[in-house]
């Protein structure tokens, strides 16, 4: 069976290579391998291959450097969104599944963390929150549209200069047509770490 795009880019490997593509970035597979210094160079490439037979990446120009050909890859229009049949015609097994890879994803990144031998959670940002609101599709929108515009702010920022790299990550899961009551309580709900960071995300 073909896979489905949402298949292709809910891997860890792959959707860290979109994330460093975003806003018309460049790289060649060199400059991905420095940035993503924790993938190996083949696997990068393997990564790199799938994602551009699949439309995913585009090459924007090919340079010889030293008898090879340094391919300089950008992120294709949309080509990080998931098509409407992968959204809204799939069995809600196939979801769970997409899902589970995008929750073992965080479940990777906040292992990395955790396995440091030093770190400080309130010096570091870490911040685990979730809130609850009640919102018309309109007032949803434009939730959204305000937290991407602070966002896109930063999003240009290159590595170095004193930044590290911090993943911001939203699920927004919508209550159930059929059972909106009952569950957590209205307004913010957070666990420990969320209440640790109250002074500061």
């Amino acid at each position: 069976m073909a896979q489905s795009k949402a298949d292709l880019i809910l891997h860890p490997i792959r959707m860290r290579i979109i994330q460093a593509l975003v806003n018309g970035r460049r790289r060649t597979t060199q400059q991905l391998v420095k940035e993503l210094e924790d993938i190996p160079q083949a696997t990068m490439y393997r990564h790199l291959n799938k994602l551009l037979k699949a439309g995913v990446l585009e090459v924007a120009e090919e340079n010889k450097v030293r008898g090879a050909v340094e391919k300089v890859y950008y992120l294709s229009q949309g080509g990080e969104d998931a098509t409407p049949a992968d959204t809204t015609e799939r069995a809600s097994g196939e979801h769970m599944a997409f899902f589970l890879k995008f929750a073992s994803s965080l479940i990777g990144d906040f292992s990395a963390y955790v396995q440091q031998e030093k770190y400080d959670m309130r010096q570091d940002g870490v911040s685990i929150r979730q809130v609850q609101l009640y919102l018309t599709d309109e007032e949803y929108a434009q939730l959204l549209e305000d937290m991407r515009r602070p966002m896109q702010k930063y999003a240009g920022n290159e590595s170095g200069e004193g930044r590290r790299r911090r993943m911001i990550s939203t699920i927004v899961i919508p209550g159930a047509l059929s059972g909106l009551t009952g569950g957590a309580d209205e307004g913010e709900e957070q666990n420990d770490v969320g209440r640790a960071n109250e002074d500061g995300n």
